[in-house]
């Protein structure tokens, strides 16, 4: 692509995000289309248009957490941040996930390159560590080479899982606005607890108990230089 691409998809993000709706906040027209212009411009991203190079699978992981060699499973590639919105490109090793985690407050739209799967929920209200909270499993797909951004809001798709099922994964990430612990807006990690974890028998297919919990010890996201075209708005 060329780089005044880029620079249509930054500006069309900060068109759109520049007065999002918020939390019970009705969306109007002119943000629908906004989201569509940016969800159209970002499919038509390649992994070849971010310079990407082919993660090796990480040989030395079997049986042993990752951070014991030194080696983070995830790393982030920065293309450019504003107030309205962040993006940039994470980077998955074969196996490699990225816990059931939240967006508080936060829409966003990502484009996985090559494959990744995706569990979704409502959004859930603060809490402590360890709290216990009903929710919906409401969606688990694949994302290909061919597949369409996938979107989040904060009131709905708001806690999701990303797993590279399928060798090494890429994925375009925006997220508006970015995060941000001192204005609310930190990531908080869930775990989805079994029927017997929950003490309940009753629960429908699709209805899950979660907990929040500490970030993970087998998780880490490291960071690492964009080789792609740089961007300015």
């Amino acid at each position: 692509l060329p780089r005044k691409h880029w620079r249509k998809i930054a500006r069309q993000a900060l068109v759109t995000f520049r007065n999002p709706p918020r939390v019970g906040e009705e969306v109007g027209k002119s943000f629908l289309e906004n989201h569509s212009k940016l969800k159209s411009l970002m499919t038509e991203v390649r992994a070849t248009d971010l310079k990407l190079v082919p993660r090796k699978a990480d040989d030395s992981s079997s049986g042993v957490p990752p951070h014991q060699h030194g080696a983070p499973p995830v790393t982030y590639m920065h293309i450019c941040e504003t107030d309205q919105f962040s993006m940039g490109v994470f980077l998955l090793k074969s196996g490699a996930s990225i816990p059931l985690h939240d967006h508080p407050g936060m829409h966003g739209i990502g484009l996985g390159r090559p494959t990744g799967g995706t569990q979704a929920s409502p959004p859930l209200p603060p809490g402590q560590v360890g709290a216990l909270r009903r929710s919906m499993r409401r969606s688990t797909g694949e994302y290909t080479e061919e597949s369409g951004p996938c979107v989040l809001s904060p009131d709905q798709d708001n806690l999701h899982q990303i797993d590279a099922v399928d060798g090494p994964t890429a994925f375009m990430d925006i997220l508006a606005p970015p995060y941000d612990p001192d204005d609310g807006r930190d990531c908080h990690y869930y775990r989805v607890l079994t029927e017997a974890e929950a003490k309940s028998t009753e629960q429908k297919e699709k209805e899950v108990w979660l907990t929040e919990i500490s970030q993970p010890s087998d998780f880490w996201c490291g960071g690492e230089p964009y080789p792609g075209p740089e961007v300015r708005l």
